[in-house]
């Protein structure tokens, strides 16, 4: 049975739940790394309100009664007793101040899209179909300046600037994908790493690349950015999956 409806009258419940089972299942991919990454969902319609992990809490633990709420634009955040992590705050603020069309952020140092953004080009090229779900819709940071407190993350934040790029490769840090909800935003991540390990894998090899012509590329984008239902039955049967487990993610 299903446990995702135990506490109905927390707001916002259903998003913590997602949201939830995203942590859940981000560490069990090991797409994490130890308690330093922030995922975080906008409640409000300006999208200056959000959901936000505690402080260095691990992504295992992770429960949808333990998310707290935030505001972009309270300078007093920090002050907090349940303050989240300086740098979740410095990140998530700056982009949900700056970027209203960001409704959910996902960062993390995830192993291949991390190696990507420690390449001299940290461009992901159009190798395959998965590759080619990135086509022209990401940025790569080149600028990075240090841990991603206030001044970081604003100046991260406008590098946001085209809706169509979701994708952010942080240059020497790791990446930050954005989309409309929990179940888009996990999915394109997902893709993203499994795409930049593809690449990774395929320069091991020495060999020379099969990239794809823009037509192409741009075309198979297209078709996966219209793939019917995929980024909600991807998160419906983790969901499934965490609750046939008896996982405690949705309490």
């Amino acid at each position: 049975m299903s446990v995702t409806n135990l506490k109905p009258n927390m707001e916002n419940w259903q998003d913590r739940v997602d949201l939830a089972a995203a942590f859940r299942w981000t560490a069990r991919l090991n797409m994490h790394e130890a308690v330093a990454n922030h995922f975080s969902l906008t409640v409000n319609d300006d999208g200056t309100q959000f959901l936000i992990n505690p402080n260095q809490m691990h992504f295992a633990r992770i429960r949808a009664s333990d998310l707290i709420v935030v505001d972009a634009n309270d300078p007093d955040t920090l002050s907090r007793p349940d303050a989240p992590d300086p740098t979740a705050w410095g990140l998530h603020g700056g982009l949900h101040r700056h970027c209203p069309h960001a409704r959910c952020a996902m960062h993390v140092h995830s192993i291949h899209a991390t190696v990507l953004a420690s390449l001299a080009d940290s461009r992901l090229p159009a190798i395959d179909q998965n590759s080619a779900m990135f086509f022209d819709r990401h940025v790569v940071d080149e600028g990075y300046g240090g841990l991603a407190f206030e001044e970081e993350g604003e100046r991260c934040a406008r590098l946001f600037h085209d809706p169509s790029q979701k994708v952010m490769v942080m240059g020497n840090h790791g990446v930050m994908v954005i989309g409309d909800t929990v179940a888009d935003t996990f999915n394109r991540l997902y893709y993203f790493e499994r795409a930049a390990e593809n690449y990774i894998r395929a320069l091991q090899t020495g060999r020379p690349l099969r990239v794809l012509s823009d037509d192409v590329a741009e075309k198979t984008a297209q078709e996966l950015d219209g793939y019917p239902e995929q980024s909600d039955r991807h998160l419906s049967e983790i969901k499934a999956l965490l609750d046939a487990e008896g996982a405690d993610y949705a309490s």
